[in-house]
């Protein structure tokens, strides 16, 4: 049921999102004192945990116990984390004890949608309208409404005829969906479709897995945590905060200092061969510094890969369509829990899209070019998100002067260090354009954003100012540094969510912020300078 609905209220802080960032922005600005109030669409906390029910779900990062928040030891002490690689109902369990424990959902009004945000320049406040007639106002605006949020649906001629079962893996059901004796196609080889292909195919009669894309995918090396592990962790946790605050993607490690160019091949490769093993994120953490800007370097990771995958996969016409043909890690690297190995079994069909495209979907089957007819009782999306800004365009709010963020946003997406947006003033963006985001642990990401976003509210009001804004320059300055840093990688020379090349009509650039100790210093330095490349206005 929803929590605390009400039609009128004025606050200092309105927060749009109930997931790991939005409960953080609860906790920290109630802890500042501010009067808040958080709207999410769900019916709990969680966000994308929430939502993404999907079997086979679990954290494909460096995982338990760093997937979680550092603001309090208590929760370090209080929680026992199972696996290394946690999944899914383990991680939302976490998440919902955290809002108990700090009380979190009497500030959160749940199945509530907001649908209007609009600044209003007379009073400096803005005013939020949400899909169940409440029209509240607040001097600040939290945009936590997550990174992947938006689901990005496929368009294909006859989908809408198909009259099975479907599920997008980014909104799964809550009740139980039975894969008993059902022929099921899925399509997307992506993060989600990798951590679920092999579950189902355990139980469904058939698996039909629609691949439009080969993938990089990594052994996840999950293992169960003994109390020991848990016990070590939580010595060593000052020295691991400390760790994860120096990395450049938030993990408890110290740094790389291996070249792949200081090695021979066969030195590569027997470096490879260790870390496959270990599994995890070891292959990026420990592996080499220069696989994301080297040539050399990404094909010699991108070969020794590509050999695992024939090593694997017995069968070798179906081996020679699961081989990537982009740089490895300039998509999202993904962690597998027998993706592989799924391939082997009797019951899994690869359909490559890439030479055997969809041409329609029927009632009961998916037709494709080449090999026809593929009869489906059940349609299972893992086609993944508008990721990044896709959740804020939806949300589309409008400011000084009624300028929408479409209006702003249509071929680069402006903003000043991934936080603020010009003539948005007060308004503040969550892991979107501009800021690592997607390239950071979350959890961390989200404290230490919203740190930076208390400290600022905390200059405005000592020193008298009512909104605050960037300059156009600072824009400019802040988005050409962004391309300037991802242009000296190989991110940019794939197509990826990360560019925007998985959503028609998107621009096609690279948006995030690579280089999270960086990112920290600069904001933190456009801090200590009075926040240089902001414009101020008195407080009314």
């Amino acid at each position: 049921m929803p929590s605390g609905s009400e039609q009128t209220g004025n606050y200092d802080v309105v927060i749009i999102g109930g997931g790991v960032s939005g409960m953080y922005a609860v906790h920290h600005f109630r802890e500042m004192g501010l009067s808040v109030r958080a709207y999410d669409g769900a019916s709990d906390v969680g966000g994308t945990w929430w939502y993404n029910r999907y079997p086979g779900a679990r954290v494909d990062g460096p995982g338990s116990p760093y997937y979680c928040f550092t603001f309090s030891d208590d929760l370090m002490e209080e929680w026992d984390w199972d696996e290394t690689q946690s999944e899914g109902k383990d991680v939302l369990a976490y998440l919902e004890y955290v809002a108990s424990k700090f009380d979190l959902r009497k500030d959160i009004q749940f199945e509530t949608w907001v649908e209007d945000v609009e600044y209003d320049e007379a009073t400096q406040r803005w005013t939020i309208g949400t899909n169940r007639g409440d029209r509240v106002t607040a001097r600040f605006v939290i945009c936590a409404s997550g990174a992947l949020s938006t689901q990005n649906m496929p368009n294909y001629e006859g989908i809408q005829d198909f009259a099975g079962e479907v599920y997008h893996t980014g909104n799964w059901p809550r009740e139980e969906v039975s894969f008993e004796g059902k022929r099921v196609a899925v399509m997307g080889t992506g993060s989600s479709g990798i951590q679920a292909i092999p579950e189902i195919a355990k139980i469904a009669d058939h698996v039909t897995v629609l691949q439009r894309t080969a993938q990089f995918a990594f052994p996840a090396g999950n293992r169960s945590l003994t109390e020991e592990d848990r016990q070590n962790a939580r010595k060593a946790w000052e020295e691991t905060k400390a760790m994860m605050v120096a990395h450049p993607g938030g993990f408890p490690h110290k740094g790389n200092e291996l070249a792949a160019l200081d090695f021979t091949e066969e030195e590569r490769q027997a470096h490879f061969e260790k870390l496959w093993k270990i599994g995890s994120f070891h292959f990026f953490l420990n592996g080499y510094n220069d696989v994301a800007t080297s040539e050399e370097a990404n094909a010699s990771m991108s070969n020794f890969v590509r050999g695992k995958i024939r090593e694997i996969v017995k069968d070798p016409e179906t081996a020679d369509k699961l081989m990537p043909d982009h740089y490895v890690m300039t998509k999202r690297p993904i962690l597998e829990n027998g993706y592989w190995h799924a391939y082997n079994r009797d019951n899994v069909e690869l359909v490559d899209l890439r030479e055997d495209g969809i041409e329609r979907f029927t009632e009961n089957s998916v037709v494709t070019a080449t090999s026809g007819e593929h009869p489906i009782d059940m349609l299972v999306l893992a086609t993944g998100f508008d990721a990044i800004s896709g959740t804020l365009l939806k949300l589309n709010p409008k400011g000084r002067g009624g300028v929408s963020l479409k209006d702003r946003w249509t071929e680069r997406f402006h903003n000043f260090m991934g936080m603020t947006i010009k003539d948005f003033p007060n308004l503040f963006m969550i892991h979107g354009p501009g800021s690592p985001g997607v390239f950071y642990n979350m959890p961390l990401g989200a404290e230490r954003q919203m740190g930076w976003i208390g400290e600022f509210i905390q200059f405005l009001e000592k020193n008298g100012h009512g909104a605050a804004e960037p300059t156009a320059e600072s824009e400019e300055a802040w988005g050409n540094e962004v391309q300037g840093i991802a242009n000296a990688t190989l991110f940019p020379k794939t197509d990826s969510w990360w560019t925007g090349a998985n959503v028609e009509g998107k621009p096609r650039y690279f948006s995030a912020y690579l280089g999270g100790g960086i990112y920290y210093m600069r904001i933190a330095d456009i801090a200590a300078r009075d926040y240089d490349g902001y414009t101020f206005e008195p407080t009314k």
